[in-house]
């Protein structure tokens, strides 16, 4: 929850690099978040639509979690030393986001993998 909540305090920050953890627990996350939303939508009968498939809190949600995604996304196509343009081409993308890391420093910035970077995930939330 602690990488879901540090894409969330860099809401639109499109600099730098993002592990694959980090992409991957905010895409975890989003969905178990979203499909929470859906059911509370049908429960509520918050659904519209000709199918009453589509639910206001999941847009609403969806909608407050865009850019997030988009930067978190950019983010670590920069990690793997590709531009976060990348993101654009579907399924490249999903190949780019499972790559492991460029090792190193490439030109978006030093490698999030490195020694010593795991004690800012653990002091979300202790300031």
């Amino acid at each position: 929850m602690n990488w879901y909540i540090k894409v969330l305090k860099q809401y639109s920050d499109f600099k730098g690099r993002a592990r694959r953890q980090e992409y991957w627990m905010f895409v975890l996350f989003n969905t178990i978040i979203s499909i929470g939303f859906m059911f509370l939508d049908k429960v509520l009968g918050t659904n519209y639509g000709d199918l009453g498939e589509d639910g206001y809190l999941e847009t609403l949600y969806s909608l407050a979690v865009l850019i997030p995604y988009l930067a978190v996304t950019a983010r670590r196509m920069h990690d793997v030393g590709k531009s976060g343009w990348y993101m654009l081409i579907p399924f490249y993308n999903f190949y780019l986001a499972c790559t492991n890391s460029v090792a190193g420093e490439n030109k978006w910035g030093e490698n999030p993998k490195g020694e010593g970077n795991s004690t800012e995930i653990n002091q979300i939330g202790q300031e």
